[in-house]
């Protein structure tokens, strides 16, 4: 029971959260309530059993758990009484069984955090704890920075919000494109933390991802643009090798030995379709660009058959559009596998100079993989260990553990 509990969080409590934020109007109160909602759970479900809605039953938990909170303050707090009563008054209990009105309040969560008035730091951190559900410190671990400062530009966040007022709906039609970066920029981190999770156990966490495109979906019907089919092509066309990065027993499996048997076809061919459309509009966005990107891949039947030298083109681009230090980083892997493993260390040691990625694992582990295959053994395991101490992700910690007790018995055997 315990394991389905932790199931049902990991796929259901941002939801939860979301609705919960619509019906008792505060982020910290509605965390609050998701917290002890899952507390209740833990609790009656191995006693009475997992209920039919689990959804259902959790939101309705945690907005009465709100409620009983809000009126034992209330004995001594006159003024929370009407927060009380207010939120007595505005709920229905069809909204549970409202399909719709839960999935909107997803989005409706994005556009709060991507609100102008937020500043845009305080919007991707915020994003990513209440839509991914991530740590301070993981958070921080995906932006290189300080966990303090991401905790402070949450709590910043959290206090504009409030003060400003900040209505939490999807904006009018006419109000959506000044947000369309941000909340296209905030999906795309939310895809890519379950594309390749940052920490834990898994390489891909499928709850996000599937999220993220099911968002995009819902950006398109309200505001077709190219930038969002772009985004939904990247997206479908990534997510299409979920099955094949997996090996026995969750193992890594990286993209030039995956058996492409295993990619989804169905999701390839809607990528390539909306990758089309967005190309068609003469308006070449950074998705669309990274969108191509990923089509090479889909369109060669083997990892040798790869155009790599238009992959290099399409980067070039990319980084002329928005100058990206991992951007950079993933054009010097194409370039090697065009110029060679000795070109490739060149231009990661060049980015490395820089320190924009010396937190970075896959800079490393990049930089690794081109001196392993230029027989500089030694160095390569030294920065394969040093990938390993930055690396937070367990099949990833595994992969480059194997790499570097391979070298070090080839090493020995010399």
């Amino acid at each position: 029971m315990e394991r389905l509990i932790e199931d049902i969080y990991r796929s259901q409590s941002r939801r939860v959260l979301a609705t919960l934020i619509r019906l008792l109007g505060d982020f910290d109160r509605a965390e609050e309530a998701l917290h002890d909602a899952f507390a209740a759970a833990a609790r009656t479900w191995p006693r009475d059993g997992v209920p039919a809605n689990p959804f259902a039953w959790l939101v309705s938990a945690g907005r009465f758990r709100a409620i009983d909170h809000i009126r034992r303050r209330s004995r001594f707090d006159g003024s929370v009484k009407d927060i009380e009563e207010s939120l007595y008054g505005s709920f229905d209990e069809t909204e549970i069984g409202n399909v719709d009105l839960i999935e909107d309040d997803m989005l409706r969560l994005i556009f709060t955090c991507c609100h102008p008035v937020i500043p845009a730091d305080a919007q991707m951190a915020m994003a990513l704890r209440e839509i991914c559900g991530l740590t301070t410190e993981e958070i921080a671990h995906a932006f290189l920075v300080p966990a303090p400062t991401v905790a402070q530009r949450i709590v910043r966040a959290k206090n504009k919000i409030r003060t400003a007022k900040i209505p939490y709906e999807v904006p009018e039609r006419h109000e959506l494109p000044e947000r369309l970066d941000r909340v296209l920029h905030v999906i795309y981190l939310v895809f890519n933390e379950g594309y390749s999770a940052s920490t834990g156990e898994e390489v891909v966490r499928a709850d996000l991802t599937s999220e993220a495109i099911r968002l995009t979906r819902l950006v398109a019907r309200l505001l077709p643009h190219p930038d969002v089919s772009g985004l939904l092509a990247l997206l479908l066309l990534q997510d299409s090798r979920r099955a094949a990065r997996r090996g026995p027993e969750g193992a890594l499996v990286l993209l030039a030995d995956q058996d492409r048997k295993l990619w989804d076809r169905e999701k390839i061919l809607e990528g390539l379709g909306c990758l089309e459309g967005a190309m068609r509009s003469g308006e070449v966005g950074i998705y669309t660009l990274q969108a191509a990107i990923a089509a090479e891949h889909a369109r060669a039947e083997t990892s040798e058959k790869t155009d790599w030298r238009r992959i290099v083109s399409y980067y070039d681009l990319l980084l002329s559009a928005q100058p990206s230090p991992i951007a950079e980083l993933n054009r010097a892997v194409a370039v090697a596998m065009v110029e060679g493993a000795e070109r490739g260390l060149q231009l990661v040691d060049a980015i490395l100079q820089t320190r924009n990625l010396e937190s970075y694992h896959l800079a490393h582990s990049a930089r690794a993989d081109f001196l392993r295959q230029l027989g500089q053994k030694a160095e390569a395991i030294l920065a394969y260990e040093t990938a390993l101490r930055l690396c937070q992700q367990a099949p990833e910690r595994t992969f480059l553990t194997k790499r570097i007790s391979e070298l070090s018995v080839a090493t020995q055997g010399q």
